[in-house]
């Protein structure tokens, strides 16, 4: 049997990453506004300022946007290097920007009375670009203790005793008339303590993931039998969308705590699907409640399982705005749903 890998040296991670959307629309937006508050120094009223800020606004944005296609795409490159070089190359890129929108104003206006601001325009371009990198540095450092967090909690939620206890005692059940079963349950469980255990690294695949929660469910359809019905309606083209670890399984065991737990009679039934839509993931997890159950109660943990708002937490600082995470009840069933880009 593998041994689970307790300590592991992660791959090279970049300091900062401008590689999303969000991360582009506000830096774009943080620009216009600190040229917008910078226009209003000079003379004239409201058409002045306009035209001032239209000015700085078309030479600007060719270099923030150049600045963060550069830092993105240097990313990789930059990841190997200690944090303090990574910072001091975006900050050098910010004065080379801000020197190209110099040169940009010079090309604009060839008319000006006065020579472009060559020192003014580095200093703004590598000043605004140490703002850029500290955010952008904050969100990833962000990462890592919601990763850890998972990890623990997802190791913790393995051990819980009513969770081994249940565990164990199916297995034993099953020794003497099924020892294939039995044999498979165990297997199950020890995969299930060292996905706990294994650094996984800040992103896996959703087919992992998929793979994960199948062995967490077949151990909990042992236990309760005929009264869970898991469905799964799985799109293969969908399976290599890069998803945070342990995001699935904690959202089944959700399912199963506030769904099948509590249903004392009559089946629950449990549907898990994926599906790909153009360039998009679209993941959904359903399942029946209980009748006279409280629908919202899913939307809080219980015992030791993730809350939602971490699942969501850690969607956006993997995909940003490029993802989409809703949860709530709908016609005596609780949905869960998930929109990412595809691999």
């Amino acid at each position: 049997m593998q041994k689970p890998q307790i300590l592991s040296t992660p791959a090279p991670a970049p300091a900062f990453d401008a590689c999303h959307v969000g991360v582009v629309l506000r830096a774009v937006l943080f620009v216009q506004l600190v040229l917008g508050v910078g226009a209003l120094f000079g003379p004239g009223g409201l058409a002045d300022w306009m035209a001032r800020l239209a000015l700085l606004t078309g030479v600007a944005l060719p270099a923030t946007l150049a600045w963060l296609l550069t830092a993105c795409a240097a990313g990789r490159a930059l990841a190997g290097l200690p944090a303090t070089l990574q910072y001091g190359a975006g900050v050098l890129l910010g004065a080379l920007a801000g020197l190209g929108a110099c040169a940009l104003l010079a090309l604009a206006d060839p008319a000006m009375q006065l020579p472009p601001p060559w020192l003014a325009g580095a200093a703004t371009g590598a000043l605004l670009a140490a703002l850029l990198v500290a955010a952008l540095a904050l969100r990833a450092r962000a990462r890592l203790p919601a990763a850890t967090t998972a990890r623990l909690t997802e190791l913790q939620a393995r051990i819980r005793p009513h969770f081994l206890f249940n565990t164990l005692n199916s297995a034993i059940a099953l020794v003497r008339d099924e020892p294939a079963r039995a044999e498979a349950l165990l297997e199950d469980l020890s995969d299930l303590f060292r996905h706990a255990l294994v650094e996984q690294g800040e992103a896996v695949t959703l087919h992992e993931e998929v793979e994960l929660a199948r062995k967490y469910l077949d151990i909990e359809q042992v236990r309760f039998g005929e009264r869970m019905r898991v469905q799964w309606v799985l799109d293969e083209r969908a399976g290599g969308a890069r998803v945070p670890p342990l995001l699935l399984q904690p959202l089944v065991e959700n399912a199963v705590k506030h769904g099948v737990e509590p249903s004392v009679r009559g089946t629950t039934k449990l549907r898990i699907a994926t599906e790909l839509r153009g360039g998009r993931v679209v993941l959904t997890i359903t399942n029946t409640l209980p009748a006279g159950a409280d629908a919202t109660a899913q939307d809080s943990p219980r015992g030791h399982g993730i809350a939602l708002a971490n699942v969501r937490d850690r969607l956006r600082l993997l995909h940003d705005v490029d993802c989409d995470f809703r949860a709530g009840p709908q016609g005596g069933l609780y949905h869960v749903r998930i929109a990412l880009p595809a691999a």
